[in-house]
């Protein structure tokens, strides 16, 4: 029997691979591997070594939990976002605080 973790793994390797616009083929390439690499993993045939899932996250430019956050659909923008709130003073940050709030009442 499948665990969640084997079901939702592909899926969320596709999902992300599909959002930055790249081919299975080349990111399987891009990462060294032979060129079915991260097609097999996306058909549940494979999982990745600990070292290539950090290459994978690497190359998709997220966090490696931000990988199993399911729910977040654009991981690689929040992070982007978040490197640059960062740097804000009080204020902006407030201000920004104040403007996503609004915008999620919104939805």
């Amino acid at each position: 029997m499948m665990n969640k973790c084997e079901k939702e793994f592909p899926e969320r390797l596709e999902e992300l691979r599909i959002k930055k616009g790249v081919s299975a083929r080349s990111m399987s390439l891009a990462l060294g591997q032979n060129a079915g690499y991260i097609s097999s993993i996306e058909k549940g045939r494979a999982l990745p070594s600990m070292a290539i899932f950090f290459a994978i996250c690497e190359y998709l430019e997220i966090a490696p939990q931000d990988f199993f956050e399911y729910d977040m659909k654009e991981p690689e923008k929040l992070r982007k976002l978040f490197d640059e709130l960062r740097y804000l003073d009080t204020q902006s940050l407030q201000g920004i605080s104040i403007l996503v709030a609004r915008l999620a009442q919104e939805k």
